[in-house]
């Protein structure tokens, strides 16, 4: 048997040779290998990204929203304060108002909140403190809120007027004083509640303005991750008995006059998303490998045909069939390997641009981008069984013959 080294240095030779064709023949692989490892990493980093989306919602939040008015009041916030598990609640009341900021007017959504919202929400603040049960007429504003929607940022300490409709016809107006500035939240494609284009007030006030005495929704945050569907599940069960829910139609979603969304859920929904997009994109991918890998079988059947004189000498000067099989595989796979290399370099190189561009988590499975470079190996040694063994079964006298 021909030595190892020997193969590889005789392959080598021969690739370098034909060096148009064998550069066309490792760009099928690369284009494969890197479209696999982009999209792989792609994948894997709009699966962080959605995760960071939902944490970004809250710390292991529940959130409970009436499904029409004046159903929650401060019993149902006792029910699921006191539901085992829940750490941290808050009541939410949402209502767009006029916002009102140096005799300029937006329409801009009001939130009444309690004091502990900011730690159930994940509600991070750039300037100010937060809501305290101390507070009157004091706004938290989201930073587009302070520095987008009007013409003139608005600062700490600043005042707005907001104008609430109340009933049908009358308008209230009343003027704030802004306490704080909301951080400009990294993520906002998922959230359960905007808070970056909203500004938030004690609910007791809003109430007291509106004439009203309840809760649009509730704000809850789990004290264990691993436990908040089970916790959800409880404040589900205790909601739907206080609200007169018999235990047959507890299955039945659409009985209750509200609705639940917690992390758990919208983690296992954003994986599914992450996964079959990470699925379409391997999907094109490895058509690209496989078109890779035909390129390679047809250039090697041609180098086989282009070469019968040569593996004619090779048997003539002793060369056995294995040996011929043994150097046609060293130089597919040695192409393989060319193209493995080439492909995970512009591979992760474009994945890390389009991660960049996009500003993605920068997420690299070095684990699926060795199997990607393995992949190559592989497409390379497979493709060149066939012409190896249709070169190993040539007889010398009819390689000499061959014009």
């Amino acid at each position: 048997m021909i030595p190892l080294f020997s193969a590889g240095k005789l392959a080598f030779g021969s690739i370098k040779s034909a060096k148009l064709r064998s550069t066309l023949t490792v760009l099928g692989i690369v284009i494969g290998v890197a479209a696999v490892i982009a999209n792989v990493s792609l994948g894997a980093s709009f699966n962080q990204h959605f995760t960071n989306e939902v944490t970004n919602i809250g710390s292991n939040f529940i959130y409970i929203q009436g499904m029409q008015p004046k159903l929650f009041y401060d019993n149902e916030l006792k029910i699921v304060e006191n539901t085992p598990g829940i750490l941290g609640v808050s009541p939410l009341k949402s209502q767009t108002a006029e916002v009102t900021y140096m005799s300029e007017t937006k329409n801009i959504m009001v939130s009444g909140v309690g004091k502990s919202y900011d730690e159930v929400a994940n509600t991070k603040l750039q300037k100010g403190d937060f809501i305290t049960d101390n507070d009157g007429y004091v706004a938290v504003i989201g930073y587009k809120v302070a520095n987008e929607k009007f013409d003139r940022n608005i600062s700490a300490r600043n005042s707005i007027n907001i104008t609430f409709r109340v009933g049908e016809d009358e308008k209230v107006t009343k003027t704030f004083k802004v306490k704080a500035i909301i951080q400009n939240p990294e993520n906002t494609v998922i959230q359960a509640y905007n808070d970056n284009e909203a500004v938030l007030i004690p609910i007791d006030i809003m109430n007291e303005i509106l004439g009203e005495k309840d809760y649009g929704g509730v704000f809850a945050m789990a004290n264990d991750p691993a436990t908040v569907q089970e916790t959800s599940d409880k404040v589900d069960e205790r909601l739907a008995r206080n609200f007169g829910i018999s235990e047959r139609e507890l299955e039945d979603k659409d009985s209750r006059p509200y609705i639940i969304v917690n992390q758990a859920e919208v983690l296992e929904q954003t994986d599914m998303m992450a996964a079959a997009l990470s699925s379409f994109l391997t999907a094109v991918a490895l058509i690209s490998l496989l078109v890779g890998s035909i390129g390679i079988m047809n250039i090697m059947l041609v180098s086989v045909t282009e070469r019968t004189r040569e593996i004619g000498v090779l048997k003539s000067l002793g060369f056995t069939g294995f040996d011929i099989l043994f150097l046609f595989m060293i130089e597919s796979i040695l192409l393989g390997v060319f193209g493995g290399l080439l492909g995970s370099t512009v591979g992760i190189a474009g994945a890390y641009s389009v991660e960049t561009l996009l500003k993605l988590p920068v997420v690299f499975p070095f684990s699926l981008i060795a199997a990607g470079f393995f992949v190559a190996v592989f497409v390379g040694f497979v493709s060149g069984v066939y012409p190896a063994r249709k070169a190993a079964k040539m007889k010398p006298v009819d390689s000499l013959r061959h014009e």
